[in-house]
């Protein structure tokens, strides 16, 4: 009969407690950390999906020309010859811009004219200045923004970077301010944000109560050149 001691039940039976607390909480980290590994490539594979639903910046604008399109923001309305913000920027630039601005001009307008005086230009870089006279004329902010983001995808398909001029009305703005802002968060289009900040209100700046005079147009130039500085 073996003795008790090497009874292989009795061993089994009196196995230090602390060791299988020991396994058991092993265990638990190995199984936690696990989680937390499938939850974080979950969240990463995720946020992957929604950076592609728009489209990206290009770090390489591809085109010549740089093209400023857009209403008499664009044209130079309220500005001396030479003095609009296409003509400052320009200067700034050392390089030849393209002034594609029609006074009075809508997002709808502008979208039949997209082709002619963009698209078949060899764009590198679109500055669009558009939304005033929709919102002037009281067209339903969805209609202009679904052409708005027609026009940025056309570029965009060019391989030209679009940049969005933003712009606010204060009281009379009727939401188009943020429109501008989930416009360019969902095309990956470059924004500059309320535009005319700054300039509004500002007699020393302003030809009216709506156009910059040539300074005033030389501060919105180099609000744009900062924002594409870094892809010319």
């Amino acid at each position: 009969m073996p003795a008790a001691g090497n009874n292989p039940d009795s061993m089994r039976n009196n196995t230090d407690p602390a060791c299988r607390s020991a396994g058991s909480t092993e265990r638990n980290i190995l199984l936690r950390a696990g989680n937390l590994f499938f939850s974080v490539a979950a969240i990463l594979f995720a946020s992957l999906l929604v950076a592609g639903c728009s489209s990206p910046t290009p770090l390489s604008p591809e085109g010549g020309n740089i093209i400023c399109f857009g209403d008499s923001l664009t044209y130079g309305t309220g500005a001396p010859t030479g003095k609009s913000y296409p003509d400052q920027l320009a200067a700034m630039t050392g390089r030849p811009v393209i002034n594609a601005g029609v006074p009075g001009d809508t997002t709808a307008g502008a979208l039949e004219r997209l082709d002619r005086d963009v698209l078949s230009r060899s764009p590198r870089i679109v500055l669009i200045t558009l939304g005033g006279n929709d919102l002037r004329r009281g067209i339903d902010k969805r209609v202009a923004f679904r052409n708005l983001e027609t026009i940025v995808a056309a570029i965009q398909a060019e391989g030209a970077l679009a940049v969005i001029g933003g712009l606010k009305f204060m009281l009379l703005d009727r939401g188009y301010g943020r429109e501008y802002e989930k416009l360019a968060e969902k095309t990956g289009a470059l924004l500059v944000p309320d535009l005319l900040g700054g300039l509004l209100g500002n007699k020393s700046l302003m030809h009216d109560t709506i156009h910059p005079n040539g300074e005033g147009y030389r501060v919105v130039a180099k609000k744009f050149y900062q924002s594409i500085e870094a892809f010319l």
